[in-house]
């Protein structure tokens, strides 16, 4: 018997509700393999945890969770319930960067026509993905602390090359299962950070010959999302760029949920 420990986040919200049709699925998974069990822990994240505790995530929990083979986890965080700097609790982020889960897949596709607020496609007509890097990029300095009276508050934008090159590596390797293009998403035009993302793109493009790439400004993405979903198999973008635009192209095919 093979045994595979998931730990269960049930989350805020809608997320007890999500979280639970998801196990009934996992139950269903592991009724029809032979020889397979799925030991599932369930562990208290999220905006309640921290109004009881203090902590959205307590280090034992953390532990636990990074000795599970995978994480089922729900939607996290309540509008209403914010940190001393103003923003909301964000374990789900901690979880990505010190776990170095850093490739966000987020796959986009139509199944009915009637799911789509662009009425000219059909089922199958929208169908791409966008890799998302999760470790760094806009987010990065978010836990930096700042003066509640500041005048001036600055976020930095991070792009390393070793963080780049994995998550360009992960959409080319996607590609040459589909259709064999990669479209890159950035502000290469005004940002430094960008143009260096955009360089190292370049870079493991020579890797592999035989994938198409295109290049656009985020500005831009948000239009052809609209004009042309069609056209686009494979994204790769920043994190912050990526959180907007799989936002956006999730409302393509039926809305977040549908995600």
């Amino acid at each position: 018997m093979k045994r595979y420990k998931i730990g269960v986040v049930p989350g805020d919200g809608i997320g007890p509700d999500v979280v639970a049709e998801g196990v009934k699925v996992l139950r269903e998974v592991e009724r029809q393999l032979e020889g397979v069990q799925f030991e599932l822990d369930e562990f208290e994240v999220g905006a309640a945890q921290y109004l009881r505790t203090g902590e959205a995530i307590s280090g034992q929990t953390f532990q636990a969770l990074k000795n599970q083979r995978a994480i089922l986890l729900g939607a996290i965080g309540l509008p209403a319930v914010r940190l001393p700097n103003g923003t909301e609790i964000a374990p789900q982020v901690d979880l990505r960067e010190q776990l170095d889960l850093y490739c966000g897949v987020r796959p986009v596709y139509l199944y009915h026509e009637r799911h789509s607020p662009l009425k000219r496609y059909s089922k199958g007509e929208i169908d791409f993905v966008i890799f998302r890097e999760n470790t760094e990029g806009l987010f990065s300095s978010r836990l930096q602390p700042h003066d509640a009276n500041a005048q001036t508050v600055t976020d930095s934008l991070k792009v390393t090359r070793k963080a780049s090159e994995r998550i360009f590596r992960a959409a080319f390797n996607a590609a040459t299962g589909r259709r064999g293009m990669v479209t890159l998403v950035d502000k290469a035009n005004v940002l430094p950070s960008m143009a260096f993302f955009r360089q190292i793109f370049d870079e493991i493009a020579e890797e592999f010959p035989g994938v198409r790439t295109e290049k656009i400004y985020a500005d831009a993405a948000t239009v052809y999302l609209l004009q042309r979903p069609h056209t686009f198999d494979v994204m790769v973008t920043e994190n912050f760029i990526g959180d907007v635009l799989s936002d956006l192209a999730s409302a393509l095919v039926g809305g977040m949920g549908m995600s």
